[in-house]
């Protein structure tokens, strides 16, 4: 099968002079790279594409793929992230992961989680505030938290977005508005432990991988899985499996918001527990990151006994199976890749 490779490379985006925050969320070729010679040890025919604008010449030229493996962030605005997938979707190409509606939703934190509100499922009480004056109106009991609405990769979170007092929010919204030029997502503090659950499938055939916590080393920026505790993991995080009657609620909640938003193929589901130890949804991502040793989703994989090239072919064959219109069961490779 001849698949092609939609990306965003950091690299490129900073010879164009953006900044080394706003392409946090962008590939390296080690990335590209190991996806491409996953997809080739499965025997497929993998072609480099890359970014959008790449995209758009090479389809006008009139090439196609058999499908696309996207992990394409995209550039600009709430709908980045389905900006490929909607171009994709008008040349009747089959793509990987979730398409423009559920990319659209999901990178709008607070937009998601009125949905996920809606469904009946647990996340902490919010408030969306889009200009200084807007945070004095908050009323919300102390302690807060607060981010921007529609960032990834810890943008815009660390030590300052524990809020602590009226004061406080409204210095920590004013520098958020103007330093991200969008509304800050404020909700009540969780204490609990913090996880991220992996699933796997679209639909009925989706499940869940496992549950891993993320646990901040003494060094780290305390409060939060920031932007700069992201970016230093190795020196600062520690990631450990979980199991138990915790894992269990945090996996049935993942894979309850994964299937009422529509989520496609593979990706994350950003939990964290109250003062009594129940999980909340926080954040869902739909188009998690690939790389190989420090992206979180084979992070996890690892640690439940999947392989990389196991979970690259199964994110692929659950695209092809969609797009043959097949309710079929997953693949050998895919059945046999459950978590021990």
């Amino acid at each position: 099968m001849r698949v092609g490779l939609t990306y965003d490379l950091r690299q490129e985006y900073l010879e164009l002079g953006y900044a080394e925050e706003e392409v946090a969320e962008f590939d390296s070729p080690r990335t590209v790279e190991a996806i491409e010679q996953a997809l080739a040890a499965a025997g497929h025919q993998p072609q480099r594409i890359g970014r959008l604008s790449s995209l758009v010449e090479r389809l006008a030229r009139g090439e196609r793929w058999d499908l696309v493996f996207n992990i394409a962030e995209g550039v600009g605005g709430f709908g980045r992230e389905a900006q490929v997938p909607a171009l994709l979707d008008y040349y009747a190409v089959p793509y990987t992961f979730s398409g423009p509606l559920v990319l659209s939703l999901t990178l709008h934190k607070a937009m998601t989680k009125r949905v996920v509100r809606d469904l009946g499922l647990p996340t902490p009480d919010f408030a969306v505030v889009a200009t200084p004056a807007e945070a004095a109106r908050v009323r919300l009991p102390l302690p807060l938290f607060a981010k921007p609405v529609a960032e990834g990769s810890g943008r815009g979170i660390g030590a300052a977005s524990r809020v602590e007092s009226a004061e406080q929010l409204s210095a920590v919204c004013a520098a958020m508005l103007a330093r991200y030029q969008q509304p800050v997502l404020v909700e009540t503090y969780l204490p609990g432990r913090e996880f991220t659950v992996g699933l796997l499938g679209s639909g009925s055939q989706a499940r869940v991988l496992g549950t891993m916590e993320v646990i901040l080393k003494d060094q780290a920026e305390a409060g939060a899985y920031s932007y700069l505790n992201k970016e230093h993991y190795e020196k600062l995080v520690r990631y450990r499996r979980v199991k138990g009657g915790q894992a269990q609620a945090a996996g049935e909640l993942a894979l309850a918001v994964w299937q009422g938003l529509g989520c496609l193929d593979a990706g994350r589901v950003d939990l964290r527990c109250d003062a009594a130890g129940r999980p909340q949804f926080l954040e869902v991502n739909p188009l998690a990151g690939l790389h190989p040793e420090r992206s979180d989703l084979p992070i996890l994989c690892g640690l439940v006994g999947m392989e990389y090239q196991q979970l690259i072919e199964c994110i692929l064959d659950s695209a092809w199976q969609r797009a043959r219109g097949a309710a079929a069961s997953p693949a050998a490779t895919c059945a046999a890749a459950q978590p021990r």
